[in-house]
């Protein structure tokens, strides 16, 4: 993911997490690059045109990150996954503006291959996926993270099953689960 030794991010998350603010401005270029890896695979498969493009994702989301207090953020993995979710609720907030269908409409297909950059401009299919996670978060909530981590915010087995602390086979196992549970609740 990143270039810089996962052990020096690591400490800097936890200064700033501190209150220094210096170790904010020296984290800020480490976790910039991939930060905009993410929202670059967000957006790839957007319509043209759309007003909202990687760049304005990754700064929306970095704001919405500095602006949170009390986080004790344990490790890189753990704040590249709360950014995935941050990248989330933007995304599914300009779909919902941009007149998205709503839940009970139409059938909704939404493939969950590897990560969203699948998905092409289909803002009601992503307000439907949305509603479906959130579901599946109420039955099960460690699945949904994994969905969470693993489609939206791109993250490998391994990172995923770090920042979750469990092993990669249970991440697999949760993945293909809630793959299935989650097409099942869009084909309703």
């Amino acid at each position: 993911m990143n270039p810089d030794p996962p052990s020096e991010v690591t400490g800097l998350l936890k200064a700033w997490a501190g209150g220094d603010r210096t170790a904010l401005d020296r984290l800020t270029p480490m976790v910039y690059a991939e930060l905009r890896r993410m929202a670059g695979r967000y957006m790839a498969r957007e319509r043209p045109g759309n007003s909202l493009q990687a760049t304005a994702l990754v700064n929306e989301a970095f704001l919405r990150l500095v602006e949170v207090d009390n986080v004790r953020w344990q490790d890189r993995a753990h704040f590249f996954a709360v950014s995935a979710q941050m990248m989330r609720r933007i995304l599914v907030d300009a779909a919902r503006a941009r007149g998205s269908e709503k839940r009970g409409g139409a059938v909704v297909r939404v493939d969950l291959n590897e990560s969203v950059d699948a998905i092409p401009d289909r803002g009601g299919e992503l307000v439907a996926l949305d509603e479906a996670l959130d579901a599946l978060a109420q039955l099960d909530p460690r699945k949904a993270k994994v969905v969470e981590m693993r489609f939206f915010g791109g993250l490998s087995v391994e990172e995923t099953a770090e920042v979750l602390k469990i092993s990669s086979q249970s991440v697999m196992r949760d993945w293909k689960l809630a793959r299935a549970w989650l097409m099942r609740e869009l084909a309703r």
